[in-house]
This record gives structure tokens, sequence and C-alpha cells, in this order.
């Protein structure tokens, strides 16, 4: 048996004839014993990164090992995850409130409100209004989006707050 003078898998080569040698294999283990639900052929492209990440601290016949173990670590994981998901969804949300009835109506008017003026808006300060107050942007990083003035967003958004507040009195 002739000695292998290569002691890592970094080479291009070597690890594209792991690769072929290995993944259908390794996807098989994976779907036998998890099944597809937790997405056997993901694990395996997660286990070869892992090996290139690790090229150089792995040997060329240590390398399937390597990935078998890599792979099925990743899918207990998984499992391990989707346990707490699980346990997570058995928690019933509370299907209550301590608002008033009036309270949630007017919220909800208000939010229809809200959607109408939003819907008013010129695109350009709907843009720069909902940059600013949803995504909380300021207005130097508006302005470097838009490619426009600072100056040119302040007014698009006061501009915005005007015509919300006389939108939102008139209904």
């Amino acid at each position: 048996m002739p000695k292998n003078l290569k002691n890592h898998v970094c080479e291009e080569a070597l690890f594209s004839s792991l690769f072929n040698k290995h993944s259908k294999n390794l996807h098989d283990f994976l779907y036998y014993k998890f099944g597809s639900s937790l997405n056997p052929k993901d694990k395996v492209q997660d286990a070869f990164i892992k090996l290139w990440e690790n090229c150089s601290n792995v040997s060329p016949e240590k390398a399937k090992s390597f990935l078998f173990t890599v792979a099925n670590n990743m899918m207990l994981n998984e499992v391990k995850h989707q346990k707490v998901v699980l346990g997570f969804q058995k928690i019933k949300p509370k299907n209550y409130t301590s608002e008033t009835p009036e309270f949630i109506m007017e919220e909800n008017e208000y939010f229809n409100k809200l959607q109408k003026g939003l819907a008013n808006l010129s695109e350009a300060q709907r843009t720069a209004f909902l940059l600013n107050r949803i995504e909380g942007k300021k207005h130097k990083e508006i302005a470097d989006m838009l490619d426009i003035s600072t100056k040119a967003v302040e007014k698009r958004i006061y501009g915005a707050l005007k015509k919300l507040r006389e939108t939102i009195k008139e209904l």
C-alpha cells in the first residue's frame, strides 16, 4: 500500500474527490437515520463546509469519519432545537386582553386611519417616513440610501407627518 504524502485535504482536487465519493452515502445515512424533515441535503453541505474550513487539520484517511461525525452532530442538534420549538408551540397564547372592547375598537379605527394616511402619501414621503419611523434609520442614513440631501429627507418626513396629522384628524 503506497503511503499518502498529503496529510490534509486542502487541495481542491482531493476535496472534490472526497465530495464525489462520500456525499451520496452521507446523505443516505442522514436520511435513513433522521428522515427528510430535517433537511439532510443541507446538513451534508454544511458538513463539507466544515471539512473545508478545517481542511488543514483533517487527514484524507480521517475525512470520512470527520464528515459523518459532524453531519450526525448537526442533525442531533437540529433534533434538540426542534424539541425546544415544539415545547414553545405547546404553550398557548392568552386569548384575552386587559383592554376594554372600546379601546380595541378605537385602536383598530386608528390603525385603519393610519393605513389610509400612509396610502395617501407620495412615494418619496412614505419611503423616507417608514425608513425613519419603522426601521429607525437616521436622516443621514436615509439620505445616503436614497442618494439625496439630509435636508430633503427632513422635508419629506416633515411633510409626511403633516399630511398624516391632517388625514387622521379628518377621519
